[in-house]
């Protein structure tokens, strides 16, 4: 199983970017998962961002990028997206994409994710 997230860089504050996450050798096929991102700064612990369902039709936020973030997918070709827009410093982190295999409810918990993405480093500029 290998979940590729790619998409990051360095942006100024303000800018925007679009994480994506693709699935490979899942188990089950891209559909059944509910996909999640989460974030981790330097010295911080991993925290939610948003996730999505298995159909698409259901998201979750964190408090902190609603608004900004959008999470979603196209399940033809098994890859989850997160569009970052209004960045801020305070955004900076390796960003992850996890997928949970009961994927009828998008959770915030990480406990519930069965495969994780390597990561990919966001750094926003003030």
């Amino acid at each position: 199983v290998q979940l590729q997230a790619s998409g990051g860089g360095l942006v100024q504050t303000g800018g925007s970017l679009r994480l994506s996450c693709k699935a490979s050798g899942l188990t089950r096929t891209f559909n059944n998962y509910a996909m999640g991102w989460f974030r981790q700064a330097p010295g911080k612990e991993r925290e939610f961002v948003s996730a999505i369902d298995w159909r698409g039709g259901d998201t979750r936020y964190a408090d902190s990028v609603k608004g900004r973030f959008t999470i979603s997918r196209d399940n033809a070709k098994n890859t989850a997206y997160l569009q970052m827009n209004s960045l801020k410093p305070e955004d900076t982190a390796v960003y992850y994409c996890a997928a949970d295999n009961y994927g009828v409810s998008p959770t915030a918990d990480p406990s519930d994710y069965d495969y994780w993405g390597q990561g990919t480093q966001v750094t926003v500029s003030s």
